[in-house]
């Protein structure tokens, strides 16, 4: 079973979810089945955005308010977009994303409030319609989570650990956001279920890969 030429899949959820894990886990089995694949990520992706990238995620939970923080989040999207994600996709390869614009509809929208009507207007300006093909939402509970942040930053000097060093009821309304944009985007996102070992978790996220891909006929 192949997928399409072009195939857009990003990788979501709160802080300590095995996103990134899971995003190598993926690559590798679709590089056993001779595709050809981009990985990237948020925010970053490009020279520029990486530049902007150092900015979101390093310093005080406080540095930004909650609408520069959204302004910049597009601004480096853009910028991935247009120089990375969109180039990938029209030479045919599949890319997978640690995170995209559903992070800033939860992250600004719903942890800091701003609503998901706000970013979705940001969304459509910066880059209009543009969107993954299939959004993977990793959840699971909280404090794991953020244990598994922890654990991670511990020993890195200059961590980019800013939302991680938000309280614990940004990351209760973090994880609402997530779960209800899968509720209203059933075609496009699935949840998956981030609790257990690397090997049970990739089994999910590969099951629902080939739903996805079967889905659309490939």
């Amino acid at each position: 079973m192949t997928p399409k030429p072009g195939l857009f899949i990003s990788f979501e959820g709160g802080e300590g979810s095995g996103k990134s894990t899971q995003i190598r886990c993926l690559e590798k089995w679709f590089r056993d089945q001779g595709q050809d694949i981009v990985v990237t990520r948020e925010p970053g992706g490009s020279p520029g955005a990486e530049e902007i990238r150092n900015l979101i995620l390093t310093g005080d939970p406080g540095r930004w308010d909650p609408v520069t923080e959204a302004l910049l989040m597009f601004a480096s999207r853009r910028d991935h977009v247009e120089r990375t994600i969109r180039p990938a996709l029209d030479s045919g390869k599949i890319v997978l994303c640690d995170r995209f614009a559903d992070s800033s509809v939860a992250y600004q929208g719903y942890g800091h409030g701003l609503g998901a009507d706000y970013i979705r207007k940001l969304w459509q300006l910066a880059i209009g319609d543009f969107k993954p093909d299939l959004t993977l939402i990793f959840d699971l509970p909280l404090e794991l989570g953020l244990e598994r942040a922890s654990e991670r930053f511990a020993n890195v000097s200059a961590a980019e650990d800013r939302f991680e060093r938000m309280g614990l009821e940004f990351h209760q309304r973090l994880r609402d956001g997530f779960r209800e944009i899968a509720s209203d985007e059933k075609d496009r996102c699935q949840i998956i279920d981030a609790s257990g070992d690397i090997e049970t978790v990739s089994e999910r996220v590969i099951l629902a890969v080939k739903s996805h891909i079967a889905g659309q006929g490939a």
